[in-house]
């Protein structure tokens, strides 16, 4: 009789033990928060679970703006690929995470510049701007560990430099996407070691690179799990700034995606004092969400066309993705 117990016991203690696990494997997060990517599967659910539950931090900490001597940053490598789209090499910079191994497989974020920039503009010196803020965040934990790619975005075959704001310019920034796709993130694949799909690859930009950012997410939904919008300009939809009339690269019912290609998280900000792309990028955002677009939108107070709606945006973005 007392072994029957027992055994009653021990069966009932076993049932109760694979129905905890159970329960911990329907997206429960353990309390130690010690689970890796794999455990949680980036479903449409979980997308929209990390939009609506994002707080922004309206700007970025100082703490994490300067150069520290106990904090070890990544290499960063000014190279050249060849693009078949502009016919020609052109310029990239890769920033490596510090400890950078090959035998690791990196997710990988793409930041475009505005325009008359180049690969130079989002970085900064090196030793300031987004190398370091990137380096802080990543030795902190509070980034994946990634490689990030600065890339020209001017994408022409005729021309090396954008040399004025008009039709024909503009079209050289949106032909980026081709460059990109075609060219860049193969080179990339081959020299770097980097994770493949959506999951890992995250774009965000600034100015035009926010527009280039914003259309290259819809373009290539399969591609950009992460997309983000720092100030992005006039041109993603018809309108007229102060520099020209803009014909669009969407229309306005055609900023959408179809049901399940959502990015996992789409970020658009602004400062609310922006004289230089002025309420274009709140358009965007009123725009998604009459299209019933998922996504972040929040302005940065006071701020102009640059800092600090630009770190501001660059670490929410990058304190988000690839989780």
């Amino acid at each position: 009789m007392k072994k029957g117990l027992i055994f009653l016991i021990a069966a009932v203690l076993a049932f109760s033990s694979l129905v905890l696990v159970g329960c911990s494997n329907n997206g429960d997060v353990p309390a130690n928060n010690d689970v890796s990517n794999e455990d949680t599967p980036k479903t449409p659910e979980r997308t929209l679970d990390l939009m609506k539950d994002f707080t922004p931090e309206i700007t970025c900490p100082s703490v994490y703006q300067v150069q520290k001597l106990d904090v070890t940053y990544g290499e960063m490598i000014k190279t050249k690929y060849y693009s078949t789209t502009c016919e020609k090499d052109r310029n990239v910079i890769v920033l490596l995470p510090a400890d950078y191994d090959e035998k690791k497989e990196y997710p990988v974020m793409y930041v475009l510049h505005g325009i008359f920039g180049d690969e130079t503009s989002m970085i900064g010196d090196g030793n300031s701007g987004m190398r370091i803020l990137l380096g802080n965040l990543m030795h902190e934990g509070l980034a994946e560990d990634m490689i990030v790619v600065f890339p020209y975005m001017y994408a022409s075959k005729t021309q090396d430099v954008c040399t004025a704001i008009d039709i024909a310019n503009v079209e050289a920034y949106d032909n980026f996407v081709n460059d990109l796709v075609t060219d860049l993130m193969p080179f990339m694949k081959e020299n770097y070691s980097v994770a493949e799909g959506k999951e890992n690859t995250a774009i965000i930009g600034f100015s035009m690179g926010g527009r280039e950012s914003l259309a290259i997410g819809l373009q290539q939904p399969d591609l950009f799990g992460y997309v983000g919008a720092i100030a992005p300009a006039p041109g993603l939809t018809p309108g007229k700034d102060w520099a020209m009339e803009h014909p669009g690269q969407f229309e306005e019912d055609e900023l959408l995606y179809e049901e399940g290609h959502t990015p996992y998280f789409l970020m658009v900000c602004s400062g609310d004092k922006d004289g230089t792309v002025g309420t274009f990028p709140k358009s965007y955002h009123e725009i998604f969400t009459r299209n019933e677009v998922e996504h972040v939108w929040y302005e940065i107070p006071g701020s102009d066309h640059g800092e600090p709606a630009i770190s501001s945006g660059i670490y929410n973005f990058c304190i988000t993705i690839f989780k």
